[in-house]
């Protein structure tokens, strides 16, 4: 649920990318720009009849129009639900005919489609693909089951404490910013949605002006090119401006978020580093180090020495308009004073006394050498392609990142601890009724959840 709520799809990407080791050497990546100008990243592998596409559109959530929150995530949802002349169940039909596999997710940052055919089928299930991006349907029946599922899911976070203190962190870090509300609307917004307002948020979200592409399977980049001008040569060239950057604007302290519930949940966050920023692989070994895995200092702190928490994670979230640094834990009431506590010692322990060379030779083995599940398989390997050119990264980053981890020195790593941590702007959100806690500092505030 934590990462689900506040990790997006192209963030964790980033965050892949990070953790993940390189790429096979072997891989090769080419570059093909189709006749009218549009370009993807292709790995070719013939040994499968199978073609594995992902694309990325910047802007998604975040173009959301004032006052139509969550009209974008509707655009989302009603893809697959009919287009052209297909109503929905039509539209499955022939998906399920050609065994292609379509799907469409949003972020604040993107929105994104994947898609699964058959080498054979791949014309036709292009073509699928083009009509529900061009030419979708939004029929009020397809509307109508959008808005009652949505208003469900609200409904289901109303009454879960890691969304409730999600939502709450991130709308005091970023009032007045579509990153300070949840991409799904309000119950208010969402009843409030019209189809014209859905009709405007996929004529602003889906655009040629900035979208990258990743494919990996078997296809040849000749037909790649004609393929990419079937898929995306019919969107707009552009669309809206994006949100302007913006800073974290929480400092720290405590905000308690009234929840009738025997275990209290926290969330807890600062400003972090963007993947573009050289101090990154620094922040990232610290990240290992401090909340990464079961050999972090918090989970053996937390869970190991004193039995508090079943899990406890900090992550680097790089965003497009602002990086932060989360973490999340729950425990009982009578043990969050306690827990929280510990979790800003070893945030403050490690801004002064920074990391051992054991503790870094560490982090680097672990980063370089694990091949987490997630990235096995075409599918992946293309996302991969698409969300390294959504970073600017350069395709020989994926021979090259782990001389990057390696290259990342004590003295480095120690330096960039003192300048990026800081236990004073360290925000807790604590949804519960934990024992012996006030709301404190900056936003500090007692609320009763909804």
């Amino acid at each position: 649920m934590f990462l689900r709520a506040i990790i997006p799809a192209a963030t964790a990407l980033v965050l892949a990318l990070a953790a993940a080791p390189a790429l096979r050497a072997e891989i090769a990546i080419e570059e093909v720009v189709s006749p009218g100008g549009i370009s993807a990243w292709l790995v070719e592998e013939h040994s499968i009849p199978m073609v594995a596409l992902r694309i990325g559109m910047r802007g998604g959530a975040g173009l959301d129009e004032p006052g139509r929150r969550g009209a974008t995530y509707a655009v989302s949802w009603l893809m697959n639900e009919g287009a052209g002349d297909l109503d929905a169940q039509a539209f499955a039909a022939r998906a399920e005919e050609l065994a292609a596999q379509l799907s469409f997710n949003v972020s604040d940052d993107t929105f994104e489609v994947s898609a699964t055919m058959l080498s054979e089928n791949i014309d036709e299930a292009a073509a699928l693909l083009a009509l529900a991006l061009t030419e979708p349907r939004f029929d009020p029946d397809a509307i109508e089951r959008m808005r009652a599922d949505t208003l469900q899911s609200i409904a289901r976070d109303a009454m879960d404490p890691t969304a409730l203190a999600v939502d709450r962190l991130f709308a005091l870090a970023y009032p007045g910013h579509p990153y300070g509300s949840d991409l799904k609307g309000t119950a208010e917004s969402v009843a409030a949605l019209t189809r014209d307002d859905i009709v405007t948020a996929w004529r602003n979200a889906l655009t040629r002006g900035d979208l990258h592409v990743g494919v990996v399977g078997d296809i040849t980049p000749e037909r790649l090119g004609v393929l990419l001008d079937t898929l995306l040569g019919g969107l707009p060239e552009a669309g809206p401006p994006r949100p302007p950057r913006v800073d974290w604007a929480l400092g720290g302290g405590t905000t308690l978020v009234d929840f009738p519930t025997p275990q209290s949940v926290a969330v807890f966050g600062q400003r972090g580093v963007g993947i573009e920023d050289p101090r990154y692989f620094a922040a990232a070994l610290l990240n290992t180090v401090l909340g990464d895995g079961m050999e972090s200092r918090l989970m053996q702190e937390l869970r190991e020495r004193r039995g508090l928490t079943y899990g406890v994670s900090t992550h680097l979230v790089a965003r497009d308009l602002s990086p932060m640094m989360l973490g999340m834990f729950a425990t009982s009431n009578a043990t969050m004073a306690e827990a929280a506590d510990l979790v800003r010692a070893e945030w403050a322990r490690i801004a002064a006394d920074g990391i051992t060379q054991e503790e870094l030779d560490f982090a680097k083995t672990y980063m370089t050498g694990e091949y987490p599940l997630r990235f096995d398989g075409n599918g992946a390997i293309a996302a991969i392609l698409m969300g390294m050119q959504m970073l600017d990264l350069p395709p020989e980053y994926v021979t090259h990142r782990n001389d990057y981890v390696n290259a990342v020195t004590l003295e480095q790593v120690n330096r960039v601890a003192a300048e990026l941590f800081d236990p004073a702007a360290l925000h807790f959100v604590i949804a519960g009724q934990p024992e012996g806690i006030e709301a404190a500092g900056s936003s500090g505030a007692a609320e009763s959840a909804p």
